[in-house]
């Protein structure tokens, strides 16, 4: 009896839903119509390429598809991890993106903190639009100056050799390659990474610093209890996607910058992606390596939000 109560229940349910649907999609076709576009890339662009992930399960074949290549279960994860190159790719995008983390994500919250001790109006917005112009260089350009200024005789392999540095152009060598795109990453996207943390400033109340002046606060104490509070979400909400990303190095400007001299500490897992994937022509192999870096980066992302919620009921969902 409980159970047909139940199904009757359901399907009561069921019928409502759909009857608030037809309703919805009745009174407010012109919202959904304007989604549709949305919709639609979202479908073409990132959930059907995922029917691609069984490529990293067999070995995949152009000429037969997907549907006629031969299924060879995990060979492909197998053969990536006790490849001879797993633990110096592992090695390398961690690094690269700890490090990027380490001093790519404090500096723009330090840059806005600092912008908003400003008062002189002209100047702060002089500073502000000298430090976004750089996120709007391509890589490809960005990369050019490195070169230029990495080589034999480029300003930043002079400035090395000023301090003992004798190992030739800083370009070509694996111990400055980390340094260099982390480098230029920071002086590319400072002041872009910075926007959202200003916005969130302007969003404090003013009258929680003037509570805190009467108390007797100074400017560093109402930066610790007033301002750092106030942006605290924003911040911890932009770690948990940053930490989302701990394995997605991007692989353009790596094999813009990187070459056989700097395999050894610049090889990422994105980049040997590419270079078996679309060079070699090995789409089933690089297709599981991919998948295993996806997979690392949404139990890291989980976990992260998961922590998050738990410590102070901050989380992305």
């Amino acid at each position: 009896m409980t159970t047909m109560k139940k199904s009757a229940e359901a399907g009561l349910n069921k019928k409502t839903f759909v009857e608030r649907l037809k309703m919805d999609l009745k009174n407010h076709w012109q919202m959904y119509l304007m989604a549709l576009p949305v919709i639609l890339y979202f479908l073409l662009f990132n959930y059907l390429p995922m029917a691609g992930i069984i490529m990293g399960f067999q070995k995949y074949s152009v000429r037969k598809g997907i549907l006629g290549s031969q299924f060879i279960g995990f060979a492909n994860f197998t053969r990536f991890f006790t490849g001879p190159y797993f633990w110096r790719l592992l090695r390398n995008t961690l690094l690269i993106s700890f490090y990027g983390l380490i001093f790519s994500f404090p500096l723009p919250i330090i840059f806005a903190l600092c912008l908003n001790e400003v008062r002189n109006a002209k100047f702060k917005k002089l500073v502000q639009t000298i430090s976004y112009l750089p996120y709007f260089i391509s890589v490809v350009v960005v990369v050019s100056i490195l070169f230029d200024f990495g080589k034999s005789n480029g300003i930043i392999t002079n400035i090395a050799q000023h301090f003992g540095w004798n190992g030739g152009a800083v370009i070509a060598s694996s111990k400055w390659f980390r340094s260099l795109y982390i480098g230029s990453n920071l002086w590319q996207h400072l002041g872009y990474n910075s926007i959202i943390f200003i916005s969130a400033l302007a969003a404090i109340d003013p009258t929680l610093y003037e509570a805190a002046r009467i108390d007797g606060a100074n400017r560093w104490q109402q930066t610790l209890h007033v301002t750092l509070p106030g942006i605290a979400s924003t911040i911890v909400v932009l770690l948990i996607l940053r930490l989302g990303q701990i394995m997605g190095v991007g692989y353009e400007k790596i094999i813009l910058m990187y070459g056989p001299s700097t395999y050894e500490t610049g090889d990422v897992i994105a980049s040997y992606t590419y270079r078996v994937g679309i060079i070699d022509g090995d789409y089933g192999y690089s297709s599981a390596v991919n998948l295993f870096n996806s997979i690392v980066n949404m139990i890291v992302l989980f976990t992260s939000n998961w922590f998050s919620r738990k410590l102070n009921d901050t989380s992305i969902f």
